[in-house]
């Protein structure tokens, strides 16, 4: 196998069958699958059917990523959609970061998701697009990572070292979509947002909470975590969280 498309130990997709009520679960930008599977177990343990998909480019390498266009992100949710409606009757879709982005355009495009989760998701990064702005006329094809934006000490998220410049157009691309169709969300939210948030403005939360059109939609303030809210101390809040807001939906 390519070096390019070797898969870094801990970043395994993960598949937890349960009952007919689907959890999809998914990473953010440049990170993996370890940045959600304590959420995912914990989902599991309460019966849920839980999958935690590699978006296409991640887990792998900057070199692999640069190859991949939002489109394939979108794809990859789309798939590990397919693969959770075959066996449950009703879908949650959770997310950190661009996670949370590619959850909210679930909802934007998918009438019958029966609620959403997002954790700090993106729509809307000014320091980002302004850093690709000066870099996307250049040779510069990487630069350092974003990842590991965590309170707790210890604590390190599976993320890449390095971001392809690329990539920043094709998140920044995704954003606006996403942005632009808010309005159109009319599922069920429980909308998470550190505090204190290094790599997404905590503003992103709160617009998505302006903007969208549910009648039921909560946020909820992560007070004692940064951007990677899933490792860091609140990861018990939501789990906890979740589980209230699926269980108050279901009525399992």
């Amino acid at each position: 196998m390519a070096e390019s498309i070797e898969l870094m130990e801990n970043a395994e997709e993960f598949y937890f069958p349960g009952n007919k009520t689907g959890v999809l679960v998914i990473h953010g930008f440049t990170g993996t699958t370890q940045s959600m599977r304590f959420l995912g177990e914990k989902l599991a343990e309460e019966g849920f059917t839980v999958y935690g998909p590699s978006l296409k480019g991640h887990g792998t390498s900057p070199k692999d990523m640069e190859t991949t266009a939002y489109r394939d992100w979108i794809r990859s949710v789309g798939d590990a959609l397919e693969i959770l409606n075959k066996t449950c009757d009703e879908i949650f879709v959770t997310g950190l970061s661009m996670g949370g982005t590619l959850t909210l355009y679930v909802a934007e495009n998918s009438s019958s998701i029966k609620g959403i989760m997002p954790i700090n998701a993106a729509v809307h990064m000014p320091d980002l697009i302004k850093t690709y702005d000066s870099l996307r006329d250049t040779e510069t094809r990487f630069v350092d990572g974003i990842g590991s934006d965590i309170k707790q000490e210890g604590v390190e998220e599976l993320a890449y070292a390095k971001t392809p410049v690329k990539s920043m157009k094709e998140l920044i691309a995704l954003s606006m979509i996403v942005r632009g169709n808010l309005s159109k969300i009319e599922t069920p939210a429980m909308i998470f947002s550190s505090t204190i948030d290094h790599v997404v403005p905590p503003e992103n939360s709160q617009e998505i909470y302006d903007s969208i059109s549910s009648d039921d939609r909560e946020l909820v303030k992560l007070e004692n975590s940064y951007h990677v809210a899933t490792l860091d101390n609140d990861k018990e809040l939501i789990v906890e969280k979740c589980v209230e807001f699926v269980r108050g939906i279901t009525k399992n």
